[in-house]
């Protein structure tokens, strides 16, 4: 009878012990540096604490913990038909924290999702407003539109979105193949340009050089002989050039003119 009685009494013990120990598990809670606790009492909203140590009241009070740290969400790639008709698949992500964690848990059921959903819907409408060479060329305006258009669908739940980036945009082969073609022909020009405007140059050097050579007649001959020893030099064979002899009138003395007519040189030693 006295086992009896210890043995139920120890089993009581037991329960209560454990009874005791959820209810302080319910009634203590930690919140850390970067959380909010978000409390209700029966089903009222009475407010946000933390961080740090949190004392409930046992089955009367409960709390639901909110992140604030800043949240990637990856929007998946969306297709989109642009305003000049071409479709595209792009994705994005998005950059955002709770700065209302009581908004967050009340105005909407799954933050996280909600703001996803809207990112897509999002992304697929601006798309639609912008033409291909736009969404190329000009796409911190458009991640700067995408951000501006979600934080003020977002900002009644308590949200900030702090950036929206487009990442990929897959484009369609045919036009791939397109764009290709155009910066290849863009190429073309670009080195066509550039080869007139060297030849324009290069012709207005040949230009003034004509101009200083047949100001100075003694520059000529120069010019004369440096061309026959660069040909020379250039392989060891026979070179018949042609030699004016008013070429060689600046060499010869004024003793060897006769009459204003130069006589013929002599052979000149090699």
């Amino acid at each position: 009878m006295l086992d009896q009685l210890l043995s139920g009494n120890l089993i009581l013990v037991v329960v209560v012990a454990a009874i005791f120990f959820v209810m302080l598990s319910s009634a203590v809670k930690i919140v850390q540096e970067y959380e909010r606790g978000v409390v209700f009492r029966l089903g009222r909203l009475v407010g946000a604490r933390g961080p740090g140590l949190i004392l409930l009241i046992p089955i009367i009070e409960r709390m639901q913990k909110v992140d604030l740290r800043v949240i990637t969400l990856d929007v998946p790639s969306q297709e989109a038909i642009t305003q000049d008709n071409v479709t595209v698949k792009v994705n994005a992500v998005v950059y955002f924290k709770v700065v209302d964690p009581q908004r967050a848990i009340v105005q909407v059921l799954d933050y996280i999702r909600a703001t996803s959903l809207i990112a897509q819907t999002t992304l697929r409408s601006v798309l639609g407003q912008s033409d291909l060479d736009q969404l190329l060329s000009e796409r911190d305006r458009i991640n700067l539109r995408l951000q501006q258009i979600i934080d003020e669908q977002t900002d009644i739940w308590g949200i900030k979105v702090s950036a929206v980036e487009v990442r990929d945009v897959e484009l369609p082969q045919t036009m791939q193949r397109a764009m290709a073609r155009q910066a290849e022909a863009e190429r073309e020009k670009r080195a066509k340009v550039i080869h007139a405007q060297g030849e324009f140059e290069a012709s207005q050097q040949l230009a003034a050089a004509a101009r200083v050579i047949g100001g100075q007649p003694s520059a000529l001959q120069l010019r004369y002989l440096q061309t026959l020893t660069e040909i020379a030099a250039e392989k060891n064979s026979t070179i018949v050039f042609p030699l004016p002899v008013d070429l060689l009138a600046g060499f010869l003395d004024p003793g060897e003119r006769v009459n204003g007519h130069t006589s013929a040189p002599g052979p000149v030693p090699v």
